[in-house]
This record gives structure tokens, C-alpha cells and sequence, in this order.
């Protein structure tokens, strides 16, 4: 650590070192967007004193900032900077109070602190404010509503909340506000995080219904979009508010109440925002993750110490791509991107706040008792290169493979693989990635034979696990224009790297948010992967190995998937062939199941199909689609008749007669009547209810009558058309005027092709029948 300030370059220094000083922690300390000013709202105790106080950066001169109030006047909420809507490139400093006073103070050179205006945030006067932030020149603010009822029911007083937005304009007399924009309302209490795109709504402790805090909501203020996330559970649902009505908090969560209500609740200590937009979270268990603004959360790293104490305060900050956390006096240091502890500091002194570090990223200011202090870490020399992070990766995933596999009921962590000495697998790669990627020109000098044998077999793959390091180095680093081709190429790659390896709940959640976020790179890379292409005859094929074909195919168990909106890999890709290519979406069906069939028995358990059959999976993903139309029902047709199975080749049937396509009705019927004589039976029984109640098949009766399965009689059939004949409400006629009756005269060739053509029964009796003794003689007795 380095001083770079001992505090008496400030106007009135020595008070600012006073206070810090007293022992009692200032519950909020900020810096102005400059840098040059530094404020602290300070609570005094007792009496509870609370005070807010401006100190000025190189002894600026000019009226100093205090402001004081003891109870009962309303207490401050919040301290915020907002872009200036008089003067360009300039800030203001909004003082709000829990009654909704809003003081706009801004600071001129040479003249000092300005109150600009006083205004009223809330537009009712029983309102009270419980938390603000502020985005660009808007404040975001959650109120209290009190119901008028001093007895109204507790469970409409747990969603007396509301969530508003007003913009800072420019007025005739300054500065003024703009109309109030409902954002959620009949709410319970939120925490509101602004980024700088994005609005996070964390639940309050004291939540009055036990639902609200299993999730979190993301305002997305340009899209007119709310999402829901429920970050531990991998739950996550986005809706675009189209009118006012429906930023009803309750009609918002309307569809998801039943999932949310089974996760659990959340568990969060601290929370704060990272200046790349995303919300950082602190458990009470110590665990540190962010929750990008799309919903999806992921861990970053653990701090030591065990569980948090509820009082104990937890500092975070964000410099570049290195998070800064202070807990009990210890700085960490985490690299975000790969979860790697930089550095650990153990501290002198335990009040710390962290500052803006002006135009430098390298570097962070820290706030003390004693002065300001600049901690500078210095970057690698090439600070792409994965060394440490590949081998701790190694060894994490070498926990999870024996984890799965130990009969032990103790947990395996790295420290215990890497000092017990019991599993040498992991070690041994270490040793060979640490040497092969530090000794790039000469990677099996010092090696012994044994490591050197298992480089020269890993080699390739190590080439193949640098360029894929590499080409995301090159993503990150791309112009827009250039982006789209890194990550077609990038996309492919890690869909060939995870149908090489186990599908497990991760890579499979992984996958998930490879398709969401990229829709036509993975499409194309499932193309490159299984091969997929058309012959010169028009039909689709696939060159896919059957290693590839069983991890497509791979369906997870409910307990690993859960209800967290994962779906499998079979169902990823069929999306994406209802979305790029529809038309092949049936060829891929019947691709998939000639595998199945060559690979597992029919009605074995262990394949896929013995679970839920393919066409069935492919349906289910054709009915998530939002819009249904004529399209749809093509492709549902084309789906039920690829499977060949007689209960799908009915359902198609079913739905060609209610649509009423009575030339593809016909063309099915004598398709698939040559599959077994069962389906054809059912078949033709099918079109014979149909001939009996109306006449739109008549057209077709020379194509039908072949059709006609042998085994029935002509009793058979007369039985079943008068079992369907259509009811009549009038006395029957023997000659009626309507013409949509049925009549012997159509049924007489059917019933003449059934007469002379010898039926089953007769044939199996021919034998006997035409025998030249009945009864058959007595067989000889054996003495």
C-alpha cells in the first residue's frame, strides 16, 4: 500500500480526519464523478445525529456543504450523482429524504455549493421512500403506499409498495422534475441497484410474503422489459411490458408463481453493482457471485472466515476486471473472469471505503482512517495466457469426477487432491501443463519419460485448448464488425469440445446459454458437428459418429435438470432447425430414430426411446413456439408420420380429417396400411365412421375399397357404418331428398369385394374342410 494523501489536501482536513477517527463508521462514503469531492453521511451516537458533510479536493474554495437534522424529521435515504441537465457534461448532487424532499445542490468554482432546488419526488403525501438510485439524470425510487384501512388485510399490506422513475429536467427557475413513470406497483419492498443500463431490484429483508424473496427483478428501462431470475435455481423468464396495466407486480408473475414457490429463498449478505453493469452478491455463507443483466449468475470466488455475522460489514469494488473485497480487515483481490485470487492483504486498519480511481485501472484508492491509500497491482506480461487458471481448473474438475464416484461421505477439495497424494491423475496433467505452457520451445526438457510420453500423446489437444484461448482473446478484443466470425468459429469449437465429453447438469446448462445467446452460430456449428447435408436425391444424412449421436440423444434425469427452464440438447437442436431450416426439422426426426433403432432394442430402457419417443420431444418444442399457424400444422403432421408408429400415424390421420384434407387423408391411409395389418384394420375403420357421416369421400372410394383389411366379413362392415351414421332428430325415410346419406349403392362394391374374396377364417379351415374322412382317423397307439 502506498499513501497518497494524508487527508490534508482537503478543505477542512483535520475535521474529516476527526471523524473518521471517532470510531463511529460513516454509513455512506461517496466521491463525485470528478474525484474531487468527497462526501460522508455520518450517524452519530446517541442521540441518532445523523449528518451530511462535503469536504473539497486541493483546498477549493468556495461555501462548504453541511446539512443536519435530528428526529423526528424525516431521515436521509440517499446521497447521488446525476448528469446535469442545465449544463453539459457537468453533475448535480441529489439529497433525498425518506419523505420525498429532494434537495439539487451543485458545486461552482470559486463560489462553492449551490442549492439549486427543492422538489417533491413523491406525488402523494403518505408516501415514504425506502430506496433510490440514480441512471444517467433519472432518479429510481421504491415507496411506501400505507393502505387506507387501519384493518386491511395483511397480504395486500406485504404489496404496498411501488417503484417510480422521474427524469431531472431543465426549468425556468433551474432544474425541475419530469412526470412520475410507474415502473411496478402493489409490490412488496425492493432494494433498487442502478446500472448503467439496467435497474436491479433486490427483495428487502423484512419481506412480508414468503414468495418474493426467492427471486430477483431486472428493469430493463429500454426495452419496457422485466426479467425474473431466480439465480441459485437457473430459473429465468422475461417479459416486455406493452401497457401500462401490466406493470402490475402480481400479473407479473403471473405463469411463474408455481415454479418460484418450490426454490429457495435467497441468500445474500451484501449487494452492490460492478461497473461492467452486472450485480454482485455476497451470501451469508462468504460465497461471492455476479448476476449479469440477462438473468444468468455466475460464482466467482469464496472468502475464507466461515459464515458471515449479520452486523459485519463487507466492502465491495470493482477496477477494471479485478473485484476488491474488504472483510474483517483482509483485502482480496479476485481476478472476475476466472475466479483467481490475485493477491490477500491483511490490513492495519479495519474502516476502509474504496474510491474512484481516476484514469487508472491498475491501481485501487482506499479511504482510512490515517489518509488515502493507492494499492497497485501490476498486470502479466501477457495476460492472456491461462497457465494458472488451466491448472486449478484441472484439479477442480479431477473433485468433481472422483466426487461423483467416492463412496465416502467427506468432500474432496483441491487442497486434499493436491496433498494426499491418493490421486496422481490430476497431479501428473498439472505438472505437464505447467512445464509444456511455460517451455513452449522446448516442452519435454526436465520432464521425466513418463510425463514426456504423456505430453507428446497431449499435444494436440494442447494446441487445440491454446487456439481456443486464443480465438476468445480475439473475440474480446474484435470490432463489431469481426465479432459475428469469432464467434461462429468460437461457438463450434466448444459444441466439438462438450459432445467429446460427459453431459453433465453444467455443460448442459452451459449449452443452454450458447444457444440463447447465440442462435445462428450454434445452428451452424450442430450442421458442422453431426455433418449434416442433403445427397444428390434431396434427402437429408448425417456423418455423425455414435458417440456424437448418444450425446444429442442424452436426456437428464428430472432431479439433475429440475424445473430451471434447462432443456436437453435433442430439444436445442430441434429449436434451431424450427428456426433456420424447418423443413429438415421431420428428416432429422427419422435420422435420429434410425440410429436409435440400430443402436438400442425397442422397447429397451436404457435408450432414449424408452423414456418419451422422439417425435414426441420434437412436438414439445414445436408447441413452445410462441405463434401457432398453418406452418405449424404441416410440421406437426410431418413429425407424427416420420415416426412410423401407429399410434402417431393415427394422430396425424385425425388431424388431416379435421382439417379436412381428405386427398392427404387418402395418400396417408394407403402409405401406412402396408406397415402391419393392425394399423391398417384401424385405418380403414377410421375412413369407414368417416364415409358413414358424410359424402367428401366419396371421390376417393376406388382407392379406399383396396384398403379393406381381409379378416372383415360383410356383416362387419355393415355393423360399423350403422354404428356411425349421423343421429337424426326427424322420423327416417326410405328415400330422403338430402343427399349426403349413405346408400347401398356406394357400400355395393366394397361388400361384393368382401364376399368373393375368401376371408382369413375360411382359409385356415380349407385344410379340413376338403379332407376325404371326417373325423380325421384315430393316430395308431404306441404298446
Amino acid at each position: 500500500l502506498r499513501q497518497v494523501s494524508d487527508l490534508s489536501d482537503f478543505s477542512r482536513g483535520h475535521w474529516l480526519r476527526e471523524l473518521l477517527c471517532r470510531g463511529e463508521e460513516p454509513s455512506q462514503v461517496q466521491s463525485s464523478p470528478d474525484g474531487q469531492h468527497l462526501l460522508l453521511l455520518q450517524k452519530s451516537r446517541p442521540p441518532t445525529l445523523p449528518r451530511v458533510v462535503a469536504f473539497q479536493r486541493h483546498s477549493i474554495a468556495g461555501a462548504d456543504l453541511e446539512r443536519t437534522w435530528q428526529p423526528p424529521q424525516p431521515a436521509l435515504v440517499g446521497l447521488l450523482f446525476l448528469q446535469s441537465p442545465v449544463v453539459l457534461d457537468s453533475w448535480v448532487l441529489a439529497v433525498v429524504w425518506e419523505h420525498g424532499r429532494t434537495e439539487v445542490w451543485h458545486f461552482v468554482v470559486a463560489v462553492g455549493w449551490q442549492l439549486l432546488q427543492t422538489l417533491e419526488l413523491c406525488q402523494g403525501a403518505r408516501a415514504r421512500v425506502v430506496s433510490v438510485c440514480s441512471q444517467g439524470a433519472s432518479l429510481v425510487w421504491c415507496e411506501e403506499r400505507p393502505p387506507l384501512g387501519a384493518h386491511s388485510d395483511l397480504s395486500k399490506c406485504a404489496f404496498r409498495f411501488c417503484v417510480c422513475a422521474r427524469a431531472l429536467e431543465a426549468g425556468e427557475q433551474g432544474v425541475r422534475l419530469g412526470t412520475v413513470r410507474i415502473v411496478l406497483h402493489n409490490s412488496p419492498e425492493y432494494q433498487v441497484l442502478a446500472s448503467p443500463q439496467h435497474i436491479f431490484l433486490v427483495p428487502a429483508d423484512a419481506t412480508g410474503f414468503a414468495t418474493t424473496s426467492k427471486f430477483l427483478l431486472i428493469w430493463h428501462p429500454e426495452k419496457a422489459k422485466f426479467t425474473i431470475t431466480a439465480p441459485s435455481a437457473g430459473f429465468i423468464h422475461s417479459k416486455v411490458l406493452h401497457y401500462s396495466s401490466e406493470s402490475d407486480f402480481r400479473k407479473l408473475l403471473l405463469g411463474s408463481v408455481g415454479l418460484l414457490s418450490g426454490f429457495a429463498p435467497l441468500d445474500i449478505h451484501t449487494s452492490t453493482v460492478s461497473n461492467s453493469g452486472g450485480l454482485l452478491l455476497v451470501s451469508t455463507k462468504g460465497s461471492v457471485s455476479v448476476v449479469e443483466p440477462d438473468g444468468t449468475q455466475r460464482h466467482i470466488f469464496d472468502m475464507e472466515g466461515g459464515p458471515l455475522a449479520q452486523g459485519s460489514p463487507v466492502r465491495l469494488k470493482t477496477f477494471g476486471s479485478i473485484l476488491a473485497c474488504v472483510l474483517a480487515g483482509v483485502l482480496y483481490l479476485v481476478d472476475q473472469n476466472s475466479g483467481r485470487l490475485m493477491e490477500k492483504e491483511v490490513l492495519s486498519m479495519k474502516e476502509v471505503h474504496f474510491l474512484e480511481s481516476q484514469g487508472e485501472e491498475d491501481s485501487i484508492q482506499l479511504l482510512t482512517q490515517t489518509g488515502i491509500y493507492s494499492f497497485s497491482f501490476s498486470k502479466p506480461e501477457d495476460s492472456s495466457r491461462p497457465e494458472p487458471c488451466l491448472v486449478e481448473m484441472v484439479f477442480e474438475e479431477a473433485c468433481r469426477y472422483y466426487q461423483r464416484r467416492s463412496l465416502s461421505s467427506s468432500k474432496l477439495t483441491v487442497e486434499k487432491l493436491k496433498k494426499g497424494g491418493t490421486f496422481q491423475a490430476p497431479v501428473v496433467l498439472a505438472a505437464i501443463l505447467q512445464h509444456s505452457l511455460h517451455q513452449k520451445q522446448k516442452p519435454a526438457q526436465g520432464l521425466q519419460d513418463t510425463y514426456a510420453k504423456l505430453l507428446s500423446t497431449l499435444s494436440l489437444e494442447l494446441q487445440s485448448y491454446m487456439s481456443l484461448e486464443l480465438l476468445k482473446t480475439c473475440v474480446v478484443c474484435a470490432p463489431e464488425s469481426e465479432v459475428e466470425s469469432y464467434c461462429k468459429e468460437l461457438v463450434e469449437q466448444e459444441l466439438s469440445r462438450i459432445l467429446q465429453s460427459d453431459m453433465d447438469k453444467d455443460n448442459l446448462a452451459y449449452l443452454n446459454s450458447v444457444f440463447a445467446s447465440f442462435p445462428k452460430a450454434a445452428w451452424k456449428a450442430t450442421r458442422s458437428c453431426l455433418q449434416l447435408q442433403q445427397n444428390g436425391d434431396g434427402l437429408l444424412v448425417a456423418r455423425a459418429t455414435p458417440e456424437v449421436w448418444k450425446k444429442v440423444l442424452c436426456q437428464p434425469q428430472l432431479e439433475e435438470a429440475g424445473q430451471n427452464g434447462m432443456v436437453p440438447l435433442f430439444e436445442l437442436i430441434c429449436a434451431s432447425f424450427l428456426r433456420f431450416k424447418p423443413k429438415w426439422l421431420p428428416s432429422f426426426v427419422e435420422l435420429t430414430q434410425q440410429y436409435v433403432s440400430n443402436s438400442w432394442s425397442y422397447s429397451s430402457k436404457e435408450g432414449p426411446e424408452g423414456r418419451v419417443p422422439l417425435y414426441k420431444r420434437a412436438l414439445g418444442v414445436l408447441a413452445r413456439k410462441n405463434k401457432h399457424g398453418e406452418a405449424d400444422d404441416d410440421m406437426e403432421l410431418e413429425l407424427l408420420l416420420c415416426s412410423k408408429r401407429p399410434k402417431a400415424v393415427l394422430q396425424a390421420l385425425h388431424l388431416l380429417i379435421r382439417l379436412r384434407q381428405w386427398q392427404r387423408v387418402v395418400e396417408v391411409a394407403e402409405k401406412f396400411s402396408k406397415l402391419s395389418p393392425l394399423l391398417n384394420k384401424e385405418i380403414f375403420t377410421t375412413l369407414l365412421a368417416e364415409l358413414a357421416q358424410h359424402r367428401e369421400l366419396d371421390p376417393y372410394l376406388d382407392r379406399l375399397w383396396p384398403l379393406c383389411p381381409t379378416e372383415l366379413t360383410a356383416s362387419d362392415i355393415v355393423t360399423m357404418v350403422l354404428q356411425h351414421l349421423p343421429h337424426s332428430q326427424e322420423e327416417p325415410v326410405p328415400f330422403s331428398n338430402e343427399g349426403n346419406q349413405l346408400t347401398v349403392g356406394l357400400l355395393k362394391p366394397l361388400l361384393q369385394r368382401v364376399v368373393q374374396c375368401p376371408s382369413v377364417r375360411e382359409e385356415m379351415y380349407s385344410d379340413a374342410l376338403q379332407s376325404t374322412t371326417f373325423p380325421p382317423p384315430t393316430p395308431p397307439r404306441e404298446h
